[in-house]
């Protein structure tokens, strides 16, 4: 299944992709949440749409789209996991996965503009795979970890860098500002990604390809990621693992690039959509 939400900000109500449409299920009357991935909602909402596919009503074709997800408990994000995206910002190769966090707040949906924050200069763009887990994750062993993950979906881990490197601390505070996790454009359920260690992701500034690999360079495997990332935080049920993003970011271009308003940022994956987002100026 492709399961998207749409509608206004904060009211987004839950449908699916059947081919190239998009159709309501707001008559199933719950959101993508915690209580719906632990209550075997994705199994649930399968049985739905099967009985119900011939009266679901299409969605209009220029309603907004939010993220896939309703705000999860947490976003966990992995640095630098893939090679040569290490290298190319100067860093060593991780011996661990390296685990930070972004804002729940930060989660917007795939076609949702990016905001440059108050005072911010370096705006970075960052394609990724995310992890959506279906429930609750505690000390997983590696050779399981795939049984608690629900699906996956297209993400921009958005960054300002000198938040991130340069103000001191974590790098939460560059990663965490408002608009800084556009998610989606839906969540693909695992059924139906046949490998999700080689999936082909990309991303474009203005036209111009900067970034263009595949899942299959990640250092640590989404199984290795799941597992690890349980060994520290209990992973919750709608809860979603950024797992890292390849080479070619603003910030180790030569000299570096960053976004400004009225840029256009376009990404995608294979079988994970394609999103678009324009940066705007700060607003409050």
């Amino acid at each position: 299944m492709k399961l998207i939400r749409h509608g206004d900000f904060g009211k987004e109500l839950i449908g699916v992709q059947i081919g190239d449409k998009n159709f309501d299920l707001s008559a199933f009357n719950e959101d993508f949440n915690e209580i719906f991935f632990a209550s075997n909602g994705l199994d649930r909402l399968k049985q739905y749409i099967e009985q119900n596919r011939t009266g679901l009503a299409e969605i209009a074709a220029d309603s907004r789209l939010g993220a896939p997800i309703a705000r999860p408990s947490k976003i966990v994000c992995i640095g630098l996991n893939y090679l040569d995206h290490a290298k190319e910002t100067g860093a060593s190769i991780p011996k661990e996965p390296i685990i930070f966090f972004k804002a729940t707040s930060a989660l917007v949906g795939p076609f949702d503009e990016i905001m440059i924050p108050l005072g911010a200069e370096k705006v970075d763009w960052e394609v990724e795979l995310g992890v959506v887990i279906e429930k609750k994750a505690r000390y997983v062993d590696q050779s399981d970890a795939m049984d608690y993950v629900a699906g996956y979906v297209l993400a921009n881990d958005v960054s300002e860098r000198e938040f991130q490197l340069e103000r001191g601390g974590t790098w939460d505070k560059g990663k965490g500002c408002d608009t800084f996790a556009p998610v989606g454009p839906y969540l693909v359920t695992k059924d139906e990604i046949a490998d999700p260690a080689n999936i082909n992701l990309w991303l474009k500034v203005n036209g111009e390809t900067y970034q263009n690999s595949s899942t299959k360079n990640l250092i640590f495997s989404i199984e290795a990621l799941v597992s690890y990332v349980s060994k520290f935080m209990t992973l919750l049920p709608g809860d979603l693992i950024c797992t890292g993003t390849p080479a070619g970011v603003g910030l180790g271009l030569k000299p570096p690039v960053y976004l400004k308003a009225g840029d256009v940022v376009e990404l995608g994956a294979d079988g994970l959509g394609v999103a678009r987002q324009l940066v705007v100026p700060f607003s409050l």
